[in-house]
């Protein structure tokens, strides 16, 4: 902390970003409980941000929505617009000591160029992998355009950070120079724990004492590769017969995926103890996404002490040790996910040795040490802050 000691007085944070509470995601809750601790932590926090009535969730601190759209074909999805004559006269009043950008939309943008302009200093965080998604609705052709933006955005931040090294890998990759810092996820290891485990709520989901469940937990929407977990599934069901099959969550694709996979089970979205519970009554744990820039789920599956299975992607890459407590596999291909998860199911010495494994990596991953962390690299920001 040498840099951040110098000056450790409270401060004004302003944050702006495209998701805070319309949805509840894993970006969502990660800026909710990073807002809940700065505020314990005696800061001022004000979040520029869309939203919707009624919210997904009750958000922490205090937010300032800003003009939004829905997303073409992602209706649930908010696009923000800019922060307005308003926001930016609460912004302007706020006087912030630094402003966070989680998203480099329109607002993100402003919010930037505001702080370059008022010699505000900024950071900015990379939540999302949007090329990723381009594929999907057939859009790769701005590509290019939307990398040079990105490298334009975050060369022009103090810091960036970024939830993994396999990210900042793919960043730098991509001509990212700038100071990236990995600013990691936690994990509640009280809540998220193989002693929740529970033989009552395997059994009133029909999954018996010997058979194996296989769970995948995520939102379900098709740019998370539901089609690779629809396949593999269909593999397992082939080769396995007693094999059990779980997916929790909800999403536009939630009907088309339980009309075709009429053998797995669906709990829909579950969260705190409800969730928790399923990850511990589960064996193998599946993600076959390859857009994450972290993988929360996957972090809560290890630390309920559940193998994983995951595309070798970034993000994924930072959190499974392959052969150690679970298997990167080669993305897109149901084959490799279900030749991998067979080999858990077939061998439960195995899976036993990898599911402790799993809880022992998970356990240097707490909530306090990581927005600690960043607390610190705030401080950090604006200490060694020369205007452009």
């Amino acid at each position: 902390m040498a840099e951040a000691e110098k000056n450790m007085k409270k401060l004004r944070i302003a944050l702006t970003t495209g998701n805070y509470n319309h949805i509840a995601d894993g970006v969502s809750l990660t800026l909710n409980r990073l807002v809940g601790y700065l505020l314990e932590r005696g800061h001022e926090v004000k979040i520029f941000a869309p939203t919707r009535d009624p919210a997904a969730f009750v958000h922490n601190g205090d937010l300032h929505p800003v003009r939004a759209v829905s997303i073409p074909k992602r209706k649930e999805y908010l696009f923000s617009c800019g922060l307005g004559d308003a926001s930016v006269e609460t912004l302007r009043l706020f006087r912030p000591d630094l402003i966070h950008v989680a998203t480099p939309d329109i607002t993100g943008c402003q919010s930037l160029l505001y702080g370059l302009r008022k010699k505000i200093p900024v950071v900015a965080s990379y939540h999302t992998h949007f090329t990723s998604y381009f594929s999907y609705y057939n859009i790769e052709f701005i590509e290019p355009a939307v990398w040079s933006y990105l490298r334009w955005f975050y060369s022009r931040v103090e810091h960036t950070y970024v939830p993994s090294q396999s990210m900042i890998d793919t960043l730098t990759e991509q001509g990212f120079r700038q100071n990236m810092r990995i600013w990691s996820r936690g994990i509640d290891l009280q809540r998220f724990n193989p002693d929740q485990r529970s033989a009552h709520w395997r059994n009133s989901q029909g999954v018996g004492e010997n058979q194996v469940l296989v769970t995948m937990v995520s939102r379900l929407v098709w740019e998370k590769e539901m089609d690779t977990l629809r396949k593999t599934y269909e593999l397992l069901h082939s080769r396995y017969p007693d094999v059990k099959t779980m997916v929790v969550g909800d999403g536009p694709a939630l009907q088309e995926m339980q009309q075709s996979m009429p053998d797995t089970l669906f709990t829909g979205h579950l969260q705190g103890d409800d969730l928790a519970v399923a990850y511990a009554g589960s064996d193998v744990f599946v993600f076959p996404s390859i857009s994450e820039t972290f993988g929360n789920v996957t972090l809560e599956a290890l630390a309920s002490g559940v193998p994983a299975v995951v595309a070798n992607a970034q993000g994924n890459k930072s959190l499974v040790r392959h052969g150690k407590h679970g298997f990167l596999v080669t993305p897109r291909q149901p084959e490799s996910f279900a030749s991998a998860i067979g080999t858990l199911i077939t061998q439960s010495e195995l899976r036993s040795e990898f599911g402790v494994n799993a809880r022992e990596f998970a356990r240097q991953f707490t909530w306090e040490n990581i927005l600690g962390g960043l607390e610190n690299d705030y401080y950090t920001a604006i200490n060694a802050y020369q205007p452009r």
